[in-house]
């Protein structure tokens, strides 16, 4: 009787409506009571008292004790170790325990789960090795991130090998990185930037270097790449030494060549495993060989002693140089054109990035994005909306690597490098999308400080040009392109090595004034 007489009331307040205001058709609002819903009411069901609902705690998967005593092992960002490690945020956190259980779920499958657990909780290196995959046709946690900032809250998934990194490189929740350093970052060292801060054990029969089709992620089959220490250089307080080898070449006004990088071409002596860059082909359609042959048979400065270099007079009086590590690595200028943009950049950490974004304060990225420029053109507009991502910088164990972020390749004019290769001071090299090379080395650095000494003052005054790399991106320069100086291109940078530097102007100090001198009158 009373749905009925609700029923009555509705329709004689619609009639009543309609008649007054013609023009605007109502809205019928089904009324009910308010003490039942519309389902229990139109099932019949008695009403329940209503529950809270679920929080996301309660609904995430449970983690296993497995997963936990592991995660129980984690060092923490401060470098404190053991069981219990150190609370860190909450994305952290969740990023860790996903990251764990995707290598327990693998590691089951194929029995090595209490090695792994042997390996950590002994801290061990005489331990097996504890091996995934490292073509495996899964990706850990993969979805389509809009920035590689972003995080995943979710489950991990499988999906098809085409999503996989051509480096062989795993994503967890957005996070990407090689399975070896995601491990190692998280049981042994939290601070890690790089597989090149990695070297792997001799007994390790998997390494990552070795590049089989299992990869070791043993935290403790790895070890921190040190940073050598460099021999003093002895200069002469007088320096009368006739120039026994020729100086380097004044490219100031010269064309500078290109050329290709060969992918994953390094030094035999080189003792960092390195990741060689997926393949690529040259703009003319072939591999160049030889270049490839002529970066084999060039030799590196960094194989000769600086005391076998060139003889030196032990009756002269001698005083060691030594280097220091500066506070600030590098220092990195952007330019547009010809016209410096913004300030420098000064470089404390040993990993950052130079990128196309608008971070305006973090010490291990350099946004170019959030720069402004009243004379930029249309071209330098452009370019600027395809630096992306950038190029990556590592200084590492002395010395630096460049690898290229972005969608489009950055151009780098290294004379270090250039010389580790045989290839001319002024050449400009072409990186790819994802591949990387190193750029300068400390250890070739000395040696060729060591040995200009002895040539004298001008010898040692143009290892300066060797400690600045120029680097572009998008667009190239040299020979092979229209625009032909750095200067012409769209958007650059360019690094000042400060710890070389610095080195070179106690050496220049310590030498005294150039044997050739310059009067008011010449």
């Amino acid at each position: 009787m009373t749905s009925y007489y609700c029923t009555i009331a509705c329709f004689s307040a619609y009639f009543s409506w309609s008649l007054e205001v013609p023009l605007h058709p109502p809205t019928l609002l089904l009324c009910f009571s308010p003490s039942i819903p519309p389902v229990e009411r139109r099932l019949g069901n008695k009403p329940q008292s209503a529950e809270p609902r679920p929080s996301m705690s309660s609904i995430l998967p449970f983690t296993p004790p497995v997963v936990k005593r592991l995660l129980g092992w984690k060092k923490s960002a401060g470098g404190a170790g053991g069981a219990g490690g150190g609370e860190q945020n909450g994305q952290e956190e969740k990023w860790c325990e996903k990251a764990v259980k995707s290598l327990v779920k693998k590691l089951k499958k194929t029995g090595q789960l209490d090695e792994l657990e042997k390996a950590i909780t002994t801290q061990n290196c005489n331990t097996k090795c504890v091996t995934i995959p490292s073509n495996c046709s899964e990706i850990w946690g993969l979805s389509t991130p809009n920035t590689i900032e972003q995080w995943d809250t979710s489950g991990l998934y499988s999906y098809p090998d085409q999503t996989r990194s051509l480096d062989g490189r795993l994503q967890v929740s957005h996070r990407k990185g090689l399975p070896h350093v995601i491990y190692c970052r998280l049981w042994r060292w939290p601070d890690l930037h790089s597989h090149h801060e990695l070297r792997a054990i001799e007994p390790c029969e998997y390494a990552f270097n070795l590049k089989k089709d299992e990869v070791c992620v043993n935290p403790y089959h790895y070890q921190r790449v040190e940073t050598p220490v460099l021999p003093p250089v002895l200069v002469p307080r007088h320096t009368e030494i006739l120039t026994e080898l020729p100086p380097l070449d004044d490219y100031t006004h010269s064309i500078p060549e290109n050329t290709n990088f060969p992918a994953g071409i390094e030094p035999p002596n080189n003792y960092i495993p390195e990741t060689p860059p997926p393949g690529y082909i040259s703009e003319d359609g072939e591999t160049s060989d030889q270049q490839m042959n002529q970066s084999m048979d060039t030799g590196s400065p960094a194989e000769l002693s600086p005391s076998t270099l060139s003889p030196v007079n032990h009756s002269m009086d001698l005083q060691p140089v030594t280097y220091s590590e500066p506070a600030f690595w590098c220092s990195i200028a952007y330019y547009e054109l010809n016209q410096r943009v913004g300030e420098t950049f000064h470089a404390s950490q040993p990993s950052l990035t130079v990128d196309g974004f608008t971070d305006p304060s973090n010490s291990e990225r350099f946004c170019l994005g959030l720069l402004s420029n009243v004379n930029r053109n249309a071209t330098v507009e452009m370019t600027r909306r395809h630096i992306g991502r950038g190029v990556r910088l590592y200084y590492i164990g002395g010395e630096v690597f460049a690898e290229c972020l972005s969608d489009s390749a950055i151009f780098v004019q290294s004379p270090n490098c250039n010389q580790r290769y045989g290839w001319h001071p002024a050449t400009v090299c072409k990186i790819p999308p994802g591949c990387n090379l190193k750029i300068f080395n400390n250890q070739e650095f000395a040696a060729l400080l060591a040995q200009s000494v002895n040539q004298g003052f001008e010898a040692v005054y143009q290892l300066t040009r060797m400690c600045t790399i120029r680097m572009s991106f998008v667009k190239g320069w040299g020979a092979e392109y229209r625009r032909q100086t750095v200067t012409s291109t769209p958007c650059w940078i360019e690094l000042h090595l400060n710890g070389p530097l610095q080195w070179l102007d106690k050496v220049l100090t310590q030498m005294g004034s150039p044997s050739v001198r310059c009067s008011s009158m010449s």
